[in-house]
């Protein structure tokens, strides 16, 4: 295990529109804000989503099962914020509903408001962390330096 301490900096509140795009929305208000480390919620609703639900294949390297959602439906979600060498990156796992289809995982780029989505940003001052390559799993893994 490795951690680190910060604190509570400036909170975001944002709301996305119908059609508008979960990452691309948060990557460009991470930007804006320059934010490096953050956690995120978010609750409201997907109109569609392309979501890893575990890995397909764990070894030599993961691949993920990936599984498509077709809303609309409701959505709630908790991640996080940090930069790797291209800027600011969410990573973040839902709940995502509707009638008697729940789905838990990670959407992935792609993913699409139906109607409203609320978003919230807590943003974590005082670490030096970032998402670097881990060879193992080819993923950008967090680290604190």
């Amino acid at each position: 295990m490795e951690y680190a301490v910060g604190k509570a900096g400036r909170i975001i509140a944002a709301r996305l529109f119908e059609g508008e795009d979960l990452h691309e929305s948060i990557h460009e208000i991470a930007a804006a804000e320059n934010i490096k480390s953050a956690a995120v919620f978010i609750t409201g609703g997907f109109r569609r989503a392309n979501v890893v639900v575990g890995p397909a294949q764990e070894k030599p390297r993961i691949i993920g099962d990936y599984k498509d959602f077709t809303g609309p439906g409701e959505v709630l979600g908790v991640g996080t914020i940090y930069c790797d060498d291209e800027g600011p990156k969410l990573h973040m796992h839902t709940a995502i509903g509707k009638a008697d289809q729940v789905m838990v995982g990670c959407p992935r780029d792609g993913t699409k408001t139906f109607l409203i989505l609320e978003i919230t940003i807590i943003e974590i001052e005082g670490l030096n962390a970032r998402r670097k390559p881990d060879e193992n799993t080819g993923f950008n893994l967090l680290r604190f330096e």
